[in-house]
């Protein structure tokens, strides 16, 4: 739906500054549109820059009153609140940008094609992309991405939203650089709103969740060297059951471990701490393998998420992590994810 010439407002109150912006920051990191506003009444006036680390000039505004004179096409949701619904006040200013004539990308629970007053005042020409969608024609899954020549990386991580979307975008860009074939696999609302193809994995049902990833894997598998397959929450975290299927759908040849710099305890989860790496890679390899049923994949490398450090105390960081793992490490983002993909193709 979205088009190159399209302008985006980033809908992020409070994304900015807190912990419910993962779409709008990688929205703001990596989309080739152009985007000619921010939308987040606690940071307006604010640099992007100083905020976030991504060096992309972009005004903060309070509303989406303020970002209408802009001249954006699309308002494009980048934050996702507790309970996947926006608060009503911030509902309201989504129903405002649709009567302004705004398309509107939206990727939360919330079906907004089928809210009455928003689809009465769908602009000619206008759309509203409700992204979070169960594909039709699902299965359940086969193992059959196993016979697939490719291979097929999954990112896996210590715990949700620490990057393993921005890691499979930075190992995909990278193989490309070096000539392979590479594609990657979106699995979230932000891979796909990127342009991506692929599934919202959290929009089907468990049954036909592997069978989803599977189908994914299968229509792009015989036409590439390597697949990379974006990770979904953890087999660590107590409220996360994405990762089981990833595996089981992808048969992954390769899996890259994301971990972020720091984090002991399981985010918003305190009692639950971070086993030592060497562990939490015996884990995925061990559930992967599933005893040996499948396929013996092994974790090739780590990548470390170093936001918030120096690039001294970066560096330190991803020294330790690769002296304890025995596997190379990188910030993918900020150093590159090329020591990653010599693992992945040696």
């Amino acid at each position: 739906m979205l088009k190159p010439d399209d302008r985006l407002a980033i809908f992020l109150h409070n994304g900015l500054k807190g912990g419910k912006g993962k779409t709008g920051i990688s929205l703001l990191r990596y989309s080739p549109n152009e985007i000619v506003a921010v939308i987040d009444e606690t940071a307006v006036g604010e640099s992007v820059m100083a905020l976030t680390g991504i060096d992309r000039e972009v005004p903060v505004v309070r509303s989406v009153e303020e970002a209408i004179s802009l001249n954006p096409t699309v308002l494009a949701i980048g934050l996702a609140p507790s309970g996947g619904t926006l608060p009503e006040p911030w509902y309201a200013e989504v129903k405002r940008a649709v009567k302004a004539g705004l398309s509107v990308m939206n990727g939360l629970h919330t079906q907004m094609n089928e809210d009455p007053e928003i689809r009465a005042n769908i602009q000619p020409g206008r759309w509203i992309w409700d992204i979070r969608q169960e594909p039709e024609g699902l299965g359940i899954g086969g193992g059959r991405a196993r016979l697939l020549g490719c291979d097929r990386v999954l990112t896996v991580g210590t715990d949700m939203a620490i990057g393993k979307m921005s890691t499979s975008i930075e190992l995909t860009k990278a193989s490309k650089a070096q000539g392979l074939a590479a594609k990657m696999i979106a699995t979230g609302q932000t891979g796909l709103m990127l342009g991506e193809d692929g599934i919202a994995l959290d929009a089907v049902r468990v049954d036909y969740a592997a069978g989803a990833v599977e189908q994914s894997v299968l229509r792009h598998g015989k036409d590439s060297d390597i697949l990379f397959v974006e990770g979904q929450g953890s087999l660590l975290n107590p409220g996360s059951t994405a990762t089981l299927p990833l595996l089981r759908g992808t048969q992954p040849t390769h899996l890259i471990l994301v971990h972020k710099a720091n984090l002991t305890h399981i985010q918003h989860f305190p009692n639950f701490q971070i086993p030592p790496l060497t562990k939490v890679i015996e884990l995925y390899e061990s559930v992967a393998s599933a005893g040996g049923i499948f396929s013996k994949t092994p974790v090739v490398g780590i990548a470390l998420n170093t936001f918030g450090l120096n690039e001294k105390e970066a560096q330190r960081a991803i020294s330790d992590v690769s002296a304890e793992t025995g596997l190379p490490c990188t910030d993918v983002v900020r150093f590159g994810a090329e020591p990653l993909i010599t693992q992945i193709v040696e």
